[in-house]
């Protein structure tokens, strides 16, 4: 099972969307989740990535993967165990985050959404899941 996230750049009340965060990561890896997309921008992602580093100890199958949405820009991947870079040669710069985004969630069973308000890129990725009728685990508003 492939899992990606979606979150907004700052988290607000951290710790109790780390706990909740913690919990469905590790009941998506007892239902089969062995490979995490993730995003590397913001708060919310560098969170996901490191809940799901904490687990390989229990879980060593599991790979985390860094989608890069462009392959000119200088990244840290240390903290993943590899990269990819989807089918974006031909996509303008500006649109690159959000096409990235689309295919991170077209290649994937689960979204994880850290999504409190409709507008921005977290929530366009959120409502293309709704689109594409994938199965998401969605912290509500705090």
């Amino acid at each position: 099972m492939v899992v990606t996230f979606c979150g907004h750049r700052d988290v607000w009340e951290a710790e109790r969307v780390r706990d909740w965060l913690c919990r469905n990561v590790e009941d998506l890896m007892r239902r089969g989740a062995d490979k995490f997309y993730l995003g590397g921008y913001g708060a919310f992602d560098r969170m996901a990535a490191s809940v799901v580093r904490e687990r390989k100890g229990k879980y060593p199958y599991i790979v985390s993967v860094l989608v890069l949405p462009y392959l000119d820009k200088k990244t840290d991947a240390s903290d993943y165990d590899y990269t990819t870079y989807p089918p974006l040669e031909r996509v303008p710069r500006r649109y690159a985050i959000p096409r990235r985004n689309q295919w991170m969630v077209k290649e994937s069973d689960v979204l994880v959404a850290y999504v409190l308000h409709d507008w921005g890129g977290a929530a366009a990725m959120l409502n293309y899941a709704i689109r594409r009728k994938k199965e998401i685990i969605r912290l509500e508003k705090i």
